[in-house]
């Protein structure tokens, strides 16, 4: 007789919460987007486009007044003029100029990963002299903010992943010494949760982020907000795992895996911490787009990743501006891409309690 197992169950499980199903598929297409990013968008990050300052977002086309339908999408060119009321620069579809998208074109050369060289693009217009697309508009400097999202993605999203495997380990470790030994050990670790939970996290994370050198290159400065973020976040898991692992260390099994002379190390990580994976990883699923939102809010306050580093929270630095946003108002993109991740994580993290929850 076939048994199914704890995983067989959660996945099965998993599967009926179509709104988490959907929302992996979104993630998964996200974080693989980012991870190709150089092929993926259609322009370098640091690109500047000097004549088209501001522009707004381009349309796709399919119907042209002259020729018709075209299975070619297709955008138009854009020309500049001056409003003679508020004095400010406009764009305008020029339908004199018609600039086909093409897929697979050569581009401005990039290195994929800082290792492997191409000057292939998924998509764009080519070689052509003077054409541009921006589909999303480009910010005060002239770079295409579609492609400066995607790169920023890569930076944003590694963030909560790289975050929270640090988290986790200081969570597992200290929360597991906690519940297994006990004694002054248990003391100690809770006396120092209970200090850091106390201070208000906000406060926290822009004490610690200022008192980083701000001549540090942006690699410093994102794994030492990765440390700063780890340093505090990793109470609650913490605590999760003490509750759970005081109620599994007086079992039958860890009982005689004890008399059987297994270290304590060995038996809080093959006996205990795998007894309860799944809230762990429901645990770990939620607070991932808490530290998203910590790197960006850091970042889009000034204390955090800067310029010519490219995040959400960095590109959201230029919509801090009420009158730039009332003229500009694709440059609240990134705020988007922000709400969309942070909603995908928690119902996917609700799908995985649902699924883990044995009672349900």
């Amino acid at each position: 007789m076939d048994v199914a197992s704890q995983w067989q169950l959660m996945w099965w499980k998993f599967k009926k919460h179509k709104l988490a199903v959907i929302s992996a598929v979104v993630l998964i297409l996200m974080y693989l987007t980012v991870v190709f990013c150089e092929f993926i968008s259609p322009n370098l990050s640091d690109t500047r486009f000097t004549a088209y300052k501001n522009a707004p977002p381009q349309k796709i086309h399919f119907v042209d007044a002259d020729t018709g339908f075209s299975f070619r999408p297709f955008v138009y060119g854009m020309k500049e003029s001056i409003n003679q009321e508020t004095f400010l620069r406009t764009f305008a579809e020029d339908k004199t100029k018609k600039y086909t998208i093409h897929f697979f074109v050569k581009g401005e050369p990039y290195k994929m990963w800082g290792v492997i060289p191409s000057s292939i693009h998924l998509f764009g217009l080519g070689d052509k002299e003077g054409a541009a697309m921006f589909l999303m508009g480009t910010d005060q400097l002239g770079h295409d903010l579609l492609s400066r999202l995607i790169y920023g993605g890569r930076i944003s999203l590694s963030f909560g992943l790289v975050g929270i495997v640090l988290t986790l380990i200081i969570g597992l470790l200290l929360g597991g010494i906690s519940g297994y030994l006990g004694g002054v050990s248990d003391t100690i670790i809770q006396r120092i949760i209970d200090f850091l939970i106390c201070i208000p996290t906000i406060p926290l994370w822009m004490a610690l982020s200022a008192a980083v050198p701000r001549d540090w290159s942006a690699t410093k400065m994102y794994f030492g907000l990765i440390i700063i973020f780890s340093v505090i976040g990793w109470t609650g898991l913490a605590r999760v795992v003490r509750g759970k692992i005081l109620s599994l260390r007086e079992e039958d099994f860890t009982v005689a895996a004890r008399l059987a002379g297994a270290s304590d190390l060995r038996i809080i990580r093959k006996h205990l911490l795998p007894s309860f994976a799944s809230y762990i990883i429901v645990s770990v699923t939620l607070s991932i787009p808490g530290t998203i939102l910590g790197e960006t809010s850091l970042s889009f306050l000034g204390i955090g990743l800067q310029a010519p580093a490219v995040s959400w929270g960095v590109l959201l630095q230029d919509a801090q501006n009420l009158e730039t946003l009332a003229h500009h108002p694709w440059l609240l993109w990134p705020a988007a891409f922000i709400m969309l991740t942070v909603l995908m994580f928690n119902f996917l993290g609700d799908g995985l309690r649902d699924a883990a929850d044995p009672y349900k």
